[in-house]
């Protein structure tokens, strides 16, 4: 498996592209979707999946372009497919502009596995900062989203977050796993789960 990432749009969000044998999955288009298929076609991949990790406008906001560009199946989880739905009013909340995003192909649920190639997703429903948060498990690797970043959390403030869930998520979904699982979040750098058990203050 291989991992390429790049910062997108005015709120910094991390996609990410994961290649397998030829094949491979963007998480997370939140912008520039030229930057994006560039990147892709450098890498000389077929896109089957287009997967966001929860509906915000950040993260969505590039869904069309690099849908009709790869022909790939859009899937989001069930509990976030309305706030998909309304990204651009939500951009709008913020004095940004984002484009309507297509509906989802594929709803998700807690459970689900999708496989590409030699690649098997698991998708892990963690709610908290949206209800349809989801993280997605890939071998040793998981991206989390806004769920948990590299020394904080989610912001549990807008309409559908908790913190309780966002907390109990994390708890119970994302730290049984091994410490050396590697943490890619949706916005800033990459960690690992030992590195967060031993100073996330969150996790405290």
């Amino acid at each position: 498996m291989e991992v390429k990432g790049l910062v997108v749009g005015e709120l910094g969000v991390n996609t990410y592209i994961i290649a397998g044998d030829g094949e491979g999955v963007v998480i997370d288009p939140g912008a520039e979707g030229e930057r994006i298929m560039a990147m892709i076609e450098g890498m000389g991949l077929t896109i089957r999946y287009i997967i966001n990790t929860h509906g915000h406008f950040d993260h969505t906001g590039a869904n069309g372009l690099i849908k009709e560009r790869t022909g790939a199946t859009l899937a989001i989880h069930r509990e976030d497919v309305e706030l998909l739905e309304r990204a651009p009013y939500q951009a709008s909340l913020f004095g940004l502009s984002s484009p309507p995003s297509p509906g989802p192909d594929l709803v998700l649920k807690d459970g689900d596995r999708i496989r590409v190639k030699d690649l098997e997703m698991e998708i892990i429903h963690t709610p908290g900062h949206t209800k349809g948060s989801i993280s997605i498990l890939v071998g040793g690797v998981l991206f989390t989203g806004d769920t948990l970043f590299a020394g904080s959390v989610g912001r549990t403030d807008l309409p559908g977050g908790s913190y309780d869930d966002l907390i109990r998520s994390i708890r119970e979904r994302i730290l049984p796993l091994p410490e050396d699982t590697l943490i890619y979040p949706g916005h800033g750098p990459s960690t690992t789960l030992g590195q967060e058990k031993a100073v996330n203050p969150f996790l405290a």
